[in-house]
């Protein structure tokens, strides 16, 4: 048994999601597990973190538009100490996720054809955020 850690600075842009499937696959090859498991940590309370279609760009859209409209920005929110998208950022992030775990088999992980890993930014601006990336097999 094997065990690999490291830690994945990335910069978002404002509300959007971003595409981490390559970073994390270099990570996973990195640390020469052929079989195992790879658990994603993002260590903050206004992104998340998604598995989702990685083809049709138009998926991401409906997605950031209907969370939108679930969770409005402008209601009255008593927390908004760092402005007006705060609160709704921590709300989106309770709603999603900020965990994963994807097996790995043959090196590689065992995402389906059509699935990809996406950072999803919650604030206005972008941030830098932190993923950790713990991986455990042989």
């Amino acid at each position: 048994m094997h065990q690999h850690q490291q830690v994945l600075k990335l910069s978002t842009t404002g509300k959007s999601l971003c595409r981490i499937t390559q970073k994390v696959q270099v990570i996973v090859a990195e640390s020469q597990i052929e079989t195992g498991l790879c658990t994603l940590f993002l260590r903050h309370t206004s992104a998340s973190l998604l598995i989702q279609e990685n083809a049709d760009p138009d998926v991401l859209k409906d997605l950031e538009h209907f969370l939108s409209k679930l969770v409005p920005e402008g209601a009255h929110y008593i927390h908004s100490t760092e402005g007006p998208d705060d609160m709704p950022a921590h709300i989106r992030t309770a709603l999603t996720s900020t965990s994963e775990q994807i097996p790995i088999t043959n090196g590689r992980l065992a995402l389906g054809i059509w699935q990809g890993i996406y950072v999803w930014e919650h604030r206005q601006n972008g941030h830098m955020r932190e993923l950790v990336v713990h991986l455990m097999g042989s």
